[in-house]
């Protein structure tokens, strides 16, 4: 049973400067304290693999919370569903900043996360309320390349906040971040849903069932979600290879981490200025070719213990290419079931941090002595998304 109203709201400035504000969430929550993972193990009592599990446990948070909230948000409306979550993830961003031991923190972290997806699939759904064809391409597009400037912030002000301060500071500036989010949305965001779907658990089910059996959208999901789980192999592992086994200091890695999104950025924002223009696909393709390259490079390079100047080379190309490749599969999966928006996002968000959860620890099996593991998965997610992109050319 659906509830139809008619659609009033438009993608106004205010209302994508506040979706773009709010995927910046998960960016912010990680890369800020990611250069302090070695004073965060120290400070806790706690081993690498502990540190990175909290990252494991944000994941695991950002998965159920946009598995959940899409759905919720095609029944009960967007703008209420949202202020919730920010206002929960501001309280979880305090308890993270006042954590004295890692299992606290990685409970913190969980709730974090929670809320965090709950909110972003929410954000996302926006855009796909009110917008749709090449248009939706590119403001996913924007989103994603203006919430890039996260990741350029993120570990620059974390390596700030190390110089003057401590690591907790970060999660401070993360719940202040989210009350900004929460007035934002109270003032500027309407309601946008023009359709609601009523019904339970089983309703959701169903509505997640015909989403999945749509091959377009299953191969778009598969990509969107390894391209996630290559970004967070490197994210999870860069600390490590660059500073414990290279011997660079927080800020210089956080300078080459930012480098590294502003490659990202460009090629996202890139990708988008191509919508209409270049078949999207085609630009997926060369995403999937330079990541190729990039994971070949760095296997190399990790088997003769990962010189620093194959390290920089080969994060910066993986990340660059991820900018072609993530959005654009997003936004074609999005297209790709307009009739269940909030459903086949929350579908992409509850994938794509499965991945990341899943593919954060097993990049760090390593530790601070290899980084074969991060070079060998990078591999086998690029080879997994180019059978994806070769078998939907037949749907």
């Amino acid at each position: 049973m659906t509830i139809t109203r008619p659609q009033q709201a438009v993608l106004t400035t205010t209302v994508l400067g506040t979706v773009v504000l709010i995927t910046a969430i998960a960016p912010l929550a990680t890369d800020m304290y990611v250069p302090a993972f070695p004073l965060v193990a120290r400070d806790l009592n706690a081993n690498a693999t502990q540190v990175q599990l909290t990252l494991t446990t944000f994941f695991v948070g950002m998965a159920l919370g946009q598995l959940f909230g899409g759905p919720f948000s095609d029944r009960a409306g967007r703008r209420r569903p949202l202020l919730i979550a920010l206002l929960v993830l501001t309280a979880a961003s305090a308890l993270c900043g006042l954590s004295p031991a890692i299992g606290l923190m990685m409970v913190a972290r969980f709730v974090q996360g929670f809320s965090g997806g709950w909110a972003m699939v929410i954000a996302r759904s926006l855009v796909v309320d009110l917008t749709s064809g090449p248009r939706l391409v590119r403001a996913m597009n924007l989103v994603a390349g203006v919430a890039g400037a996260a990741p350029i912030v993120g570990p620059l002000l974390g390596a700030m906040i190390l110089q003057f301060s401590q690591w907790r500071v970060s999660f401070w500036v993360v719940a202040g971040l989210a009350g900004v989010m929460v007035i934002t949305v109270a003032v500027g965001v309407p309601e946008t849903l023009a359709v609601r779907h009523r019904g339970g658990l089983a309703e959701l089910i169903t509505s997640a069932g015909k989403v999945l059996r749509q091959r377009e959208f299953t191969g778009y999901l598969v990509m969107f979600a390894f391209s996630m789980g290559t970004i967070f192999a490197y994210v999870a592992t860069s600390a490590f290879v660059l500073q414990s086994m290279n011997g660079l200091s927080p800020i210089a890695y956080s300078v080459d981490f930012a480098f590294n999104a502003v490659g990202l950025t460009i090629a996202t924002l890139v990708a988008g200025r191509l919508a209409g223009r270049v078949p999207t696909r085609r630009v997926i393709g060369a995403g999937l070719a330079a990541t190729s390259l990039a994971g070949v490079l760095l296997l190399a390079g990790a088997l003769f213990g990962m010189p620093l100047v194959i390290a920089l080379i080969g994060f910066f190309v993986l990340m660059t290419a991820q900018g072609l490749i993530g959005p654009n599969a997003g936004a074609l999966a999005s297209g790709a079931v307009p009739e269940h928006p909030g459903t086949g996002s929350a579908l992409l968000g509850f994938l794509q941090w499965c991945m990341a959860g899943l593919i954060a620890p097993l990049a760090g099996l390593g530790g601070e002595h290899t980084a074969v593991p991060m070079a060998v998965i990078v591999l086998v997610l690029t080879a997994s998304s180019l059978i994806a992109i070769r078998a939907s050319d037949h749907c």
